[in-house]
């Protein structure tokens, strides 16, 4: 928590009070998470509340990871408003590090951008290495935690101009996450199949699904992309959106636009609120949005 690249470690306690992590690390980052089996939460010293904690900002609740795997038409109802056939084996791209952003940070939209699209998803963040795993239960045992995230993409920059998903996906901010890490076991049962994913634009509802529509299973797509390249301590894997972009929507597509509001909500996961920003619109008039609220 903090301003940004001032932030604190803490764990959120199940009652909402902030424990301080500053004693053990710096950050949460691949050190940390490999060792979070052994944290005690008990032996944790407590935070006074800060002035103004109701507006406290969250950061993203990993340090910037080494990578973002991203996986694409892993829904059955994003594929078929997408017109595509279920992949016969898992679609994968990477974001860049540097696209990762905190749960209520700015979406800034590339300069002169139409077709910005949000999309809710899972992100799963490993705990420990991964390289050519075969077996499913193993790949989950390497799990830190799962967290609430948007993969916004750029979709002319994705599919028309030279078509590389990676140059749309990779720009700063277009990779919110949090605002926390959610282990495992406190997920409970049914575990990620009982997670819900929304999303909504000025309260308008636009995406509301569940990992249970997964063409590929978490276990599956984590041995999946350890063959292809080393998982490491820290890494993020996104699983997917369910259906409801603006691109499967018919004519005019509602792409995001300067000044609305995006809202995900993941449950457990917790919720996140991020305003879109067009930086064509000029700092005169972002201050002025801000002073009016």
């Amino acid at each position: 928590m903090g301003a940004p690249g001032a932030e604190r470690p803490v764990v959120v306690a199940a009652d909402g009070a902030l424990l301080d992590l500053a004693g053990l690390t710096q950050d949460v980052d691949a050190a940390f998470l490999a060792s979070l089996a052994d944290l005690d939460p008990s032996t944790l010293p407590g935070l006074a509340p800060p002035p103004g904690a109701s507006t406290l900002r969250f950061g993203p609740p990993v340090a910037r990871p080494g990578k973002v795997v991203g996986i694409g038409l892993n829904y059955r109802d994003h594929a078929a408003e997408a017109g595509m056939p279920l992949p016969a084996e898992p679609v994968v791209f990477l974001k860049s590090p540097t696209s990762v952003s905190g749960p209520s940070d700015d979406v800034v939209m590339l300069p002169g951008s139409t077709t910005t699209d949000y999309e809710v998803e899972l992100g799963v963040v490993l705990g420990r290495d991964l390289r050519g795993e075969c077996d499913p239960h193993r790949a989950l045992a390497a799990v830190a935690g799962y967290v609430l995230a948007q993969d916004v993409s750029d979709r002319a920059l994705q599919l028309e101009r030279g078509g590389t998903w990676t140059k749309g996906k990779s720009a700063d901010t277009f990779c919110p996450l949090g605002p926390w890490l959610v282990t495992p076991d406190e997920l409970g049962s049914p575990g990620v199949g009982g997670v819900r994913l929304r999303l909504s634009v000025d309260g308008d509802l636009r995406q509301d699904g569940s990992p249970c529509d997964m063409v590929f299973g978490i276990g599956e797509l984590l041995c999946y992309t350890s063959g292809l390249m080393t998982l490491e301590a820290g890494d993020v894997v996104l699983t997917g959106t369910p259906a409801g972009v603006a691109m499967g929507r018919p004519e005019p597509r509602p792409y995001l636009r300067h000044g609305q509001v995006v809202e995900a909500d993941g449950g457990v996961l917790g919720q996140q609120r991020t305003r879109v920003v067009d930086p064509g619109y000029g700092t005169i008039a972002l201050d002025e949005e801000a002073a009016a609220g």
